[in-house]
């Protein structure tokens, strides 16, 4: 049970980090939506840590 949950995270975080290349590379790249996926990925990087 553990393993499918960090599995789900490591995926959530995947998917931010596609997300936020994503939004860096357009011309005119939104900060605000970059701060967010910063820290939405700095939280699961935190509960990867704990589990």
């Amino acid at each position: 049970m553990v393993s499918t949950h960090v599995q789900a995270l490591q995926n959530k975080h995947a998917g931010l980090e596609a997300q936020l290349r994503e939004e860096m590379n357009r011309p005119a790249p939104d900060t605000s939506t970059i701060q967010m996926l910063k820290k939405q990925k700095l939280q699961i990087k935190q509960e990867l840590a704990e589990a």
